[in-house]
């Protein structure tokens, strides 16, 4: 599991950093790419990474704005060009599909896939399967905004082999059974109970997204024990009553979050183009004061999300 981000500007693109768009790459995981915010722009970003449009099957829009949304028509009018086929399903608020298609109607742009869309929830699960659930909340913007929690279930535990081996049971099938859980019968008698050779879960890592918002108390709801927060950072704390009358986070309240929700790590984005060079080395500052683990990351930064190997289900 990897975060690569596309754009971490605010508001319009700038010479050293493009508008929203973070990937979530869960190639390992499920062979996909979920996509957050496509601001203009993302796909010439995407022509620069590894990153293969055919493999984004979800797209999540935290808000309208233009710099979070205008990627979307060219990014999947290309899709198809790229070998897409595969369904791709969009999530955000009420008025994204009727954005999308009219952008796609009007340029007569004929897709070779299938376009889902979900509306999102004032809060609530938005989609899960066997392998993730992904949570979403609305946050506190000029207009519907919301952020998203995506959770990945735990992964059984190792089949303890060492200790099979010590009991003299050679490899084979009944690995898989014990493996499975299930209660084997040996043909010497022996009863073996798949639990007693399986280790403990693994728990499943949690990365939480929030785009723009002033700092409220769902973004700590959503953000509670996850191993990666990603959080818009508009302005310095310097700047506050300016975050506050543009329904901005500041970097040292998006760290106020972090710790309060007991993160592993803060990367802050949607950075304003106000800020460079030591503009950037203060605004991080001012959130490591508050949140330690603390990074302001550029555009094409790739950030890996381990698994924490002391954190196992009891």
């Amino acid at each position: 599991m990897e975060l690569e981000f596309l754009g971490t500007g605010a508001g319009v693109p700038a010479r050293n950093r493009n508008v929203a768009s973070v990937a979530l790459k869960l190639l390992d995981e499920r062979n996909e790419i979920w996509l957050f915010d496509a601001g203009e722009g993302t796909q010439q970003q995407i022509l620069r990474t590894a990153i293969k449009p055919r493999k984004i099957t979800k797209i999540f829009i935290t808000h309208l704005h233009g710099d979070h949304i205008f990627g979307l028509p060219g990014l999947l009018s290309s899709r198809s060009f790229q070998g897409g086929n595969s369904t791709l399903t969009i999530y955000g608020p009420r008025g994204i599909e009727e954005y999308v298609r009219t952008s796609l109607r009007i340029s007569e742009s004929h897709l070779t896939y299938k376009l889902k869309f979900v509306n999102l929830p004032q809060s609530g699960v938005i989609f899960e399967d066997k392998t993730f659930k992904v949570v979403t909340a609305r946050v506190d913007h000029r207009i519907p905004a919301y952020g998203f929690r995506v959770v990945e279930k735990d992964h059984p535990g190792e089949l303890l082999v060492a200790k099979l081996k010590a009991m003299d049971i050679p490899s084979g099938p009944i690995y898989g059974q014990l493996k499975a859980g299930k209660t084997v019968t040996l043909p010497d008698g022996r009863v073996l109970d798949g639990k007693d050779f399986v280790g403990p879960a693994q728990k499943g890592r949690i990365v939480t997204i929030i785009g723009d918002t002033r700092r409220t108390e769902n973004c700590v709801r959503l953000a509670k024990n996850a191993d990666v927060l990603v959080h818009e950072s508009t302005f310095a704390d310097d700047d506050r009553p300016m975050a506050h009358q543009y329904y901005h986070t500041t970097s040292a309240e998006a760290a106020e979050i972090a710790k309060q929700a007991h993160v592993k790590e803060l990367l802050l984005t949607h950075i304003s183009a106000r800020y460079i060079g030591r503009g950037i080395a203060h605004l991080q500052k001012q959130a490591r004061r508050i949140f330690a683990n603390t990074k302001v990351v550029n555009d094409f930064d790739i950030v890996n999300v381990p698994f924490d190997k002391n954190n196992f289900k009891k």
